[in-house]
């Protein structure tokens, strides 16, 4: 049985951030927390947020590392807590935005957080009693504004996924005036992880047309636009275009994922330093070539589509048209490069293993194909 739900109340336009009053108004919340990281309120982003609520008593927590860990979801729930918060306002990438989920599960469940995780059999304990969330991304990446999904870095050091279509954000603001300011590297690695959810999901072998649709156009959005985005951080239509194909890479990817994000996933816990979105762009090539033989990429023509929206002429040609574009982008050229030694590939190999996107994928991977996929991403 095919689940396909879409999925929230988005505002897309540049300035839109304006309507986040108007907003919260719609949803009913007077007393929003709002969830964001230093970098945010240093680019003055935080300040134009504030400015969009007059009349509201506003708190706000600053602190979500560049990957949100379980002690930075409590202390942002306490916040919520001793200020008498009744929704949660996330301003920021990826990490805020699951920071913000992260803290709609702990303000109003009992219990740690590892309780609720995907992994753990938590996504039935995550119930409506979630405190309603507004999401404002301003990188253009993960998606999360969209998505029923959060990765948080647990306690005891796993990167897990937390899944519940009540984490959904209640709206989101996606405001590409808020990304022109993006310095290139992030706009770049960014930029990658929406190319990646579009192309993962797509390969994804699960019964959802309307979702390889939305992957398709957001892959052809992503992969035209990302080079002038990086290039040129004021080129509005270019940012435009990438803050569509990250909303539309996490539109898409209920349909599952598979072993991009898995292993992206595991070596993120393994070192969080990491940036998520240049692991993604770091195993796209390996991965895909892993995945060429399934049957469900080659009964539904999955490559060729992908090639075609990508302007290349055959689906051999995407792995190094891959490597070429991080190249261009000036990412680094390997695993190697980013510090990654093979002496963590055990621990990495267990943590894929155990990732919720392992099972989702075209081809189930062994332990000894995850090995070979991690050496041929050095």
């Amino acid at each position: 049985m095919a689940l396909i739900y879409y999925v929230t109340h988005i505002q897309f336009d540049f300035g839109a951030i304006k309507l986040l009053k108007q907003e919260c108004e719609r949803i009913g919340i007077s007393r929003p927390l709002i969830v964001t990281d230093p970098g945010v309120k240093a680019a003055g982003i935080l300040q134009k947020a504030l400015d969009a609520l007059p009349g509201l008593t506003v708190a706000v927590f600053d602190q979500t590392p560049s990957n949100p860990t379980e002690a930075a979801v409590r202390a942002a729930a306490a916040v919520y807590q001793a200020q008498g918060c009744d929704g949660l306002i996330a301003v920021g990438g990826g990490s805020a935005i699951d920071c913000a989920k992260g803290v709609a599960i702990a303000a109003t469940h009992e219990g740690p957080l590892t309780r609720y995780a995907t992994i753990e059999g938590g996504s039935p304990r995550i119930s409506e009693r979630v405190a309603p969330l507004i999401a404002v991304p301003t990188t253009s990446g993960t998606g999360s504004e969209v998505a029923r999904g959060a990765i948080i870095i647990v306690d005891d050091h796993r990167k897990l996924g937390f899944h519940s279509w009540h984490l959904v954000p209640k709206a989101a603001i996606c405001d590409p005036e808020l990304t022109l300011g993006l310095p290139p590297k992030l706009t770049a690695a960014t930029g990658m992880d929406a190319i990646a959810h579009c192309m993962e999901t797509l390969m994804a072998p699960a019964f959802n047309p309307p979702a390889d649709g939305i992957a398709l156009d957001g892959l052809a959005r992503g992969w035209a636009h990302i080079e002038r985005a990086t290039l040129n951080g004021a080129d509005r239509e270019a940012r435009l275009n990438m803050m569509s194909a990250s909303m539309q890479g996490a539109m898409a990817f209920q349909k599952g994922l598979g072993c991009v994000h898995s292993l992206s996933h595991s070596l993120g816990g393994v070192d969080p330093r990491l940036h998520h979105g240049t692991l993604n762009a770091m195993f796209l090539p390996a991965v895909i070539r892993f995945n060429a033989s399934a049957e469900s990429i080659q009964k539904e023509q999955r490559l060729q589509r992908m090639a075609q929206a990508m302007g290349l002429t055959s689906a051999n040609d995407i792995p190094d048209a891959i490597k070429d574009m991080n190249a261009r982008l000036d990412l680094p050229s390997g695993l190697t490069a980013m510090g990654v030694q093979s002496e963590w590939f055990d621990k990495i190999i267990v943590g894929a293993m155990a990732d919720h996107c392992h099972q989702t994928g075209p081809r189930l991977a062994s332990a000894d194909d995850y090995r070979d996929l991690l050496t041929q991403a050095l």
